[in-house]
């Protein structure tokens, strides 16, 4: 597998960095739907959550952390985190990443 995530994270792609440890990197999403639209990619190549192996559950806890750090940064009170599993749920790019969403009053999902 070798997505335009994996591409980024082997710098073969630039993209706008916003945070980055060994696990995980956050960046700017080029197609943002609201003035904050981060996303956060796990290193890893996993396709998708469901896709989640019990030893790989620790970066949950690292896309939590940045997620944190983010909003912080970001001064975000109020956001979305969501992630899209499968094509039919809006998934279309095949490795695990979740949206940051913020920085304006956000509608219900649909």
């Amino acid at each position: 597998m070798s997505s335009v995530f994996a591409k980024i994270i082997r710098r073969e792609i630039p993209a706008e960095v916003l945070f980055e440890n060994e696990h995980v990197i956050a960046i700017q999403d080029i197609h943002p739907v609201a003035p904050v639209h981060a996303l956060i990619i796990v290193k890893k190549e996993i396709a998708s959550v469901q896709c989640l192996k019990k030893e790989d559950m620790y970066l949950l806890e690292e896309v939590m952390l940045a997620a944190q750090a983010l909003a912080k940064e970001f001064e975000l009170t109020d956001y979305r985190l969501i992630t899209n599993n499968g094509a039919e749920a809006g998934q279309t790019i095949f490795h695990l990443h979740f949206h940051l969403i913020g920085g304006r009053k956000l509608g219900i999902l649909g």
